[in-house]
């Protein structure tokens, strides 16, 4: 199952992990035991697969086991659970034929609905299509253009006429696959700057926001709300002062954490709870994910007017407050369904 270099695959495993394999391969669930096969990149698996998370997760019966991408998936586990974030269609394929053979087995998530958040475009549209009205608030998505590959990048700022864009405008890769690259966003003052960015890209109007956004992570049911810091927002003197093409500082950088800081509770204020869990419900049932965040603003000087900006799989959990309790909650919570499903089989 070697992935053609695309994931460093040979790398020597840890001694916990055989620790926990042994462990692991010594039981099968019966209630309290839950074998939980990963395979994430190097970076997912440090941030993610925490000592006091691995210990708790231990505690409760839960044990985390490294998929070896040396040998076909077929022949490890068994396992309960599989949990995944890996780049590549080899992958993909791999994941997917495995899903299709063992159906009692919980594989987080479907590559397939994985593949909607991986375009800019696709995934804003199941916010588009949502109704939200009357849950305390409205939900849209800023208006946006799409800039194909092929498109002439000198021809951008003629696009932008067109559509009766408004400046400033947000210049997002239009594919998100896990590199650096894909997480590169530019702020446009003037159109012609944007002649400046690459194709293929999505171009959003900028909505002020008061210098926050709210990162909703999704565990399955379970909803936390984080703040971050965001850019601050752009008057219409300041607009017709600068002109060019800013680079976005990385508002997913724990640095950036707005949660203890002194806010304007006009701006600091969460979504009003009602309406954050309509719509993880209803995006959870359109996306087919259980595992995924949510940036959201509120648009400044409004109490309920809500845009979502971007839609993640598998985020940055290490960086979700109590994240060790909500997982391993969730993960028990699947074993818990398939149990009731077995019995009233």
């Amino acid at each position: 199952m070697r992935l053609n270099g695309e994931i460093s695959s040979g790398e020597e495993p840890e001694e916990e992990e055989e620790e926990e394999k042994s462990q692991a391969e010594t039981t099968s669930f019966s209630g309290q035991k839950v074998v939980v096969g990963y395979a994430l990149t190097a970076k997912k698996k440090k941030s993610f697969l925490q000592p006091n998370f691995i210990a708790l997760a231990r505690n409760k019966g839960i044990y985390f086991v490294a998929i070896d991408l040396n040998q076909p998936l077929a022949e490890q586990g068994p396992f309960d659970i599989v949990l995944h974030k890996l780049p590549g269609e080899e992958w993909r394929e791999i994941i997917e034929d495995y899903r299709q053979k063992h159906p009692d087995v919980f594989v987080l998530d479907p590559p397939d609905a994985i593949q909607h958040l991986h375009n800019r475009q696709s995934m804003l549209q199941d916010v588009v299509d949502l109704n939200l009205s009357d849950y305390h608030g409205k939900v849209g998505v800023p208006r946006q253009l799409v800039i194909p590959k092929e498109k002439d990048p000198s021809t951008i700022p003629y696009e932008v006429a067109k559509a009766g864009m408004k400046l400033p405008l947000v210049a997002k890769p239009l594919v998100v696959d896990g590199s650096a690259k894909s997480h590169e966003l530019f702020l446009a003052y003037d159109e012609f700057s944007l002649s400046e960015v690459e194709p293929p890209l999505v171009l959003q109007e900028f909505v002020n926001h008061g210098g926050l956004l709210f990162k909703i992570y999704i565990v399955g049911e379970a909803i936390k709300v984080v703040r971050r810091f965001s850019l601050p927002n752009i008057s219409k003197r300041e607009l017709s002062k600068v002109a060019g093409l800013f680079r976005f500082p990385r508002v997913s950088c724990a640095a950036a954490s707005a949660d203890d800081a002194d806010l304007d509770p006009s701006i600091a204020e969460h979504p009003p709870r009602p309406l954050l869990e309509k719509l993880a419900r209803e995006l959870r049932h359109r996306l087919g994910l259980r595992l995924f965040n949510i940036d959201m603003i509120r648009e400044y000087g409004t109490r309920d007017v809500f845009y979502v900006i971007d839609i993640n799989y598998f985020p940055g959990y290490g960086k979700m407050p109590e994240y060790e309790h909500v997982f391993t909650d969730f993960l028990l919570s699947l074993m818990q369904s398939k149990c009731k499903k077995k019995l009233t089989a």
